[in-house]
């Protein structure tokens, strides 16, 4: 019967699934999971039983456009690496269960914003590391064996 109500669901809506198997296995009947497929990826959403279906779809839709404008033609590799990434679009668009932007360009241009101050930090914090690695090209104990230092006059009876 439930495989029955998931071919069913999915013959009428090919990218909505609502099933009373999926219910118990995210917590009830309160809850739908929505899903798009795009060449090798899927993209699932959980969503309130109250949602639409088509504002979902919608969401989901900009969600993967954005990540093609990102990651120029976004793959599974580019999901996995870059996960920060995907999380930053993904608030910028969705926060605290409520959609906020689903304007393309806005979202990428904080992204771009957001990718230029990385950039500036990663300037400000790998100084330390080029000054060590100039320090290390130095070849300091070769300088240091090379310093000539005065002959000093020596004092006749001393001894240490």
């Amino acid at each position: 019967m439930e495989n029955t109500c998931i071919k069913v669901a999915t013959n009428f809506f090919p990218n909505v699934i609502i099933s009373s198997v999926l219910n118990r296995l995210i917590g009830g009947s309160d809850f739908k999971i929505i899903y798009r497929h795009y060449a090798t990826l899927y993209f699932v959403f959980c969503v309130d039983s109250s949602e639409s279906e088509l504002g979902i779809l919608d969401l989901i839709q900009v969600f993967v456009e954005t990540l093609d404008k990102c990651f120029e033609n976004v793959c599974e590799l580019d999901l996995i690496f870059h996960v920060d990434k995907v999380h930053y679009i993904l608030s910028e668009m969705v926060m605290g269960g409520m959609v906020l932007e689903t304007n393309m360009t806005e979202i990428l241009t904080r992204v771009n914003e957001q990718d230029k101050i990385e950039k500036e930090e990663a300037g400000i914090t790998a100084a330390p590391a080029r000054a060590v690695s100039a320090v290390k090209e130095m070849n300091l104990p070769q300088k240091i064996k090379d310093i000539k230092l005065p002959e000093l006059p020596s004092i006749g009876g001393l001894k240490f």
